[in-house]
């Protein structure tokens, strides 16, 4: 059995899809309740309480393990949940960590993933940890105002970071979790291109073949509307990387390619696939 956290998002999903494809029994895991692909077990639990994982971890032989923004704040106990998971035998944890771990290790939210990081790999465990950059399905908080005012809301305009398809993570996930050459390994995970949020506004507008007008917001801006829903330190660290991208943060990663054997998608190829949520 493998247990998939937050196997109703963006990643989630399309993992617990390619495992239960792949013939492997799946226990796919989130706070509600959600239909899920055929064969597979769906269990409601919060990562908050690691207690209530208890009864799905025990007897796993795998987890996949996503940390929601709520485990990032102050107080928070993600690392019990690698201690739960050790107990009750699972002998494989795929966790899916960020990049700014190793590009921004100074980051209060990335000292604290660092820390899980850590703790994972003296666990007990086989592992891999993957470390993605910004997600493309980020652009689905801008569905609604493509919908109803053929609008793009973002900071930074014109400042880009090579985006990673949520799919992309799925499969190297999925890799990890089933193949034990992946072991050990740490994989930074983007997409084939750096491109601003202007770019993504145009490529949106060109799949839906309507124009699609661009505002750019402040920081400040940009802040209120991500504390609605990570908090604060997150957020900030977050804005910090798509103001100002380092070196490394800008790097094409070929582990997409190395892992997959095919090169990643571009934020084109998402948007093709996504274009029903913005219509």
């Amino acid at each position: 059995m493998i247990v998939v956290t937050g196997a109703t998002g963006n990643v989630g999903r399309p993992l617990t899809q390619a495992l239960a494809e792949a013939g492997e029994q799946v226990t796919a895991v989130s706070r509600h309740a959600a239909a899920v692909p055929d064969g597979v077990r769906h269990v409601t639990a919060d990562l908050a309480e690691p207690t209530s994982l208890a009864p799905v971890l025990d007897g796993a032989k795998a987890l996949f393990l996503l940390l929601s923004g709520d485990l990032h704040a102050p107080g928070a106990r993600p690392t019990d949940i690698i201690d739960l998971a050790a107990a009750g035998g699972v002998s494989r944890i795929v966790l899916l960590s960020s990049q700014g771990v190793a590009t921004r290790p100074l980051g209060p939210t990335r000292i604290a993933m660092r820390a899980v990081e850590d703790a994972l790999g003296e666990s007990g465990p086989d592992w891999a940890v993957l470390r993605p950059g910004g997600f493309a399905s980020n652009a689905l908080a801008w569905a609604e105002s493509v919908r109803t005012q053929g609008t793009v809301a973002a900071p930074f305009g014109d400042v880009g970071v090579p985006v990673v398809d949520p799919v992309d993570i799925a499969e190297v996930a999925a890799a990890c979790l089933l193949d034990e050459r992946h072991t050990g390994g740490v994989f930074e995970l983007t997409g084939p291109e750096v491109i601003t949020p202007r770019q993504q506004a145009e490529a949106i507008a060109a799949a839906l073949g309507s124009p699609v007008r661009f505002h750019e917001l402040t920081r400040e801006e940009a802040k209120a509307a991500m504390t609605r829903f990570v908090p604060p330190e997150l957020a900030d660290d977050t804005l910090d990387i798509i103001a100002a991208p380092n070196p490394a943060e800008l790097g094409i990663s070929p582990d997409v390619e190395r892992v997959l054997g095919r090169a990643p998608s571009s934020f084109s190829d998402w948007v093709t696939r996504s274009m029903a949520a913005f219509r």
